[in-house]
């Protein structure tokens, strides 16, 4: 990895697998280097996966095996913005299907705990109306969702 900033995010002998699905499932990511521990430490034997460098949509990340003692939590999200309801549905699912949690306004869990809010840049932009009274409704009908469909944000934007 070549950035100066690097997101470090605390797995449990998981981050191999759970870059290799973020490679998988967005766009422009991928898995680096892979390290493994020269000696046993605290929860891990000599060996085992240490670090996977990997990029989650050209964000350099790093996944630390470093036990159980820490875990994800909603003051850290993965923010992605969707152009269209296709890749708004298909990123959804495959967090969602991959033994992760439906959650409220675009956010869902992945298996690893990790929140991802899912976003078009439809909400974004009708949020943003001038009209206020617009982007009222556009955020009244966003609070009743799950999954953000474009449609009835759209809807609700016009009135």
């Amino acid at each position: 990895m070549q950035s100066k900033n690097t997101i470090c995010l605390w797995f449990d002998g998981t981050a191999e697998e759970a870059a290799r699905f973020y490679a998988e499932t967005f766009p422009d990511s991928a898995v680096g280097a892979i390290f493994r521990a020269p000696a046993d430490y605290p929860s891990g034997k000599q060996g085992d996966v240490l670090t996977v460098e990997f990029t989650v949509m050209g964000i350099p990340c790093l996944g630390l095996n470093g036990g159980p003692i820490f875990k994800h939590s909603e003051a850290f999200s993965f923010q992605v913005a969707t152009d269209t309801q296709e890749e708004t549905d298909r990123l959804w699912h495959a967090i969602i299907q991959h033994g992760g949690q439906a959650s409220e306004c675009g956010w869902c869990k992945d298996k690893w705990g990790l929140s991802w809010q899912i976003t078009p840049r439809a909400l974004t932009t009708a949020m943003a109306d001038p009209d206020r009274a617009a982007a009222k409704r556009v955020f009244e009908a966003m609070m009743t969702m799950g999954k953000i469909d474009i449609a009835a944000i759209e809807a609700a934007r016009r009135g």
